[in-house]
């Protein structure tokens, strides 16, 4: 498996998919195409189908400059490989093709190409299933972040450390704007208003409604093009900074424990991106807030104090509740059901810890399985529910009345 470095980044939403991931290919072919006189990127099957939402033209464009950019769109061309591909060619000044490059968006930001291996490509962890790897720390006597430690470094502290104030800065910049977000659906954001009630709430109630609220927060920020960071990626990225956010207020947590948590919830993401697949254009939505959520609740189920076989349990029991959740962002803008999605996660990250703490640890399916069966299971969906806004709620029209 990679390193977390390569699961959690920092960059600009809407989508990792959609806009980090071009990105990062117009950089690069920027960089080996010096002297072309211009550019022109054809998209290829679920980039194509919500990329105008998802600001994928926009970043490609600006990433260019100042040469100039035609953007072809072909959401009726898809590859094997990837439902996210598109192919940069750099022209010279009579419109003649220097070099082409077909790159995958394959998920999280990552770009890869055509036949290049999308598992085991790194040695970084050689372990990769959640079995191996509770085996690995019961006979060395370890918790999973030390297994971390172990495999990635000391290094990888401060490199969370980064990751963590990245959230926070996130959190802190969202729940201070109000207004409507970007584009046709005039979405308005709403972390504000929920922070200001869940504050003057000393109940239950008000621990969840700050849940909300923070999560709310970093997802408004992602869908207006802001800032995140991929957890495990932008559409699914506000589940694990908001419930981290409220538990380190509620339990006063040091900053020793939140990046352990951190370390925790990454390897999982870890797991699922190597058994699995992050990408909802490949396996719907249950592979982006189902995998943050399955993140969020072994990341919770530590920090309360939970023993290994909890917190494989409350992942495993995360990520099988959302099995089957499809990817159909309205407009093609990671906003409905985008944001609301995210918070839901976010409390039922939190209610698999706590179901997982009233159990032994002892349960029927293992992680493992369920994430086989979520890959599966992404694999039977149709197009029209793996973020091409084709079916599910995409179909409907909406007013701005949210």
């Amino acid at each position: 498996m990679d390193s977390l470095r390569e699961l959690f980044k920092i960059g600009n939403g809407p989508s990792s998919s959609h806009t980090m991931g071009p990105e990062r290919s117009a950089k690069k072919f920027k960089v080996d195409n010096p002297d072309a006189c211009s550019y022109r990127v054809e998209l290829y099957g679920s980039l194509a189908a919500t990329g105008k939402g998802h600001l994928t033209d926009w970043i490609i464009i600006e990433t260019l400059k100042p040469k100039k950019t035609e953007i072809l769109w072909k959401s009726e061309v898809s590859y094997e490989y990837h439902a996210n591909g598109m192919k940069f060619f750099a022209l010279d000044s009579d419109g003649n093709i220097l070099k082409e490059w077909l790159v995958f968006s394959v998920g999280g930001g990552t770009i890869m190409e055509d036949g290049q291996a999308r598992q085991g490509g790194s040695d970084v962890y050689p372990l990769g299933k959640m079995t191996e790897i509770m085996e690995w720390c019961s006979k060395n006597r370890k918790e999973l972040w030390e297994y971390v430690e172990e495999m990635e470094g000391s290094s990888i502290w401060p490199f969370l450390e980064k990751i963590w104030e990245a959230m926070e800065s996130c959190i802190k910049t969202g729940i201070n704007k109000t207004g409507v977000l970007p584009g046709t659906l005039k979405y308005p954001r709403k972390a504000q208003s929920f922070y200001r009630k869940a504050r003057r709430d000393n109940s239950r109630n008000g621990f969840i409604g700050k849940i909300f609220a923070y999560t709310l927060a970093v997802s408004e920020e992602n869908g207006g093009g802001g800032r995140v960071v991929t957890a495990p990626t932008c559409g699914a990225s506000g589940v694990i900074p908001g419930l981290l956010y409220a538990l380190k207020e509620e339990y006063n947590l040091s900053e020793d424990e939140v990046l352990k948590g951190l370390a925790i919830a990454g390897l999982i993401g870890n797991i699922i991106k190597e058994n699995a697949t992050i990408s909802g254009a490949e396996g719907g939505c249950q592979a982006e807030v189902g995998a943050a959520c399955s993140m969020a609740a072994g990341m919770s189920t530590f920090l309360l104090g939970g023993s290994l076989k909890q917190i494989e349990y409350s992942a495993e029991i995360a990520l099988e509740h959302h099995l089957g959740l499809t990817c159909d962002p309205v407009g093609g803008y990671v906003q409905i059901p985008c944001i609301e999605r995210n918070a839901a996660a976010a409390v039922r990250a939190l209610d698999a810890a706590n179901y997982s703490l009233y159990t032994d640890g002892q349960h029927a399916v293992s992680f493992d399985q369920v994430v086989l069966t979520m890959k599966e299971t992404g694999r039977d969906l149709k197009c029209e529910y793996k973020e091409t806004s084709l079916g599910g709620l995409a179909k409907f029209n909406f007013d701005a009345e949210c």
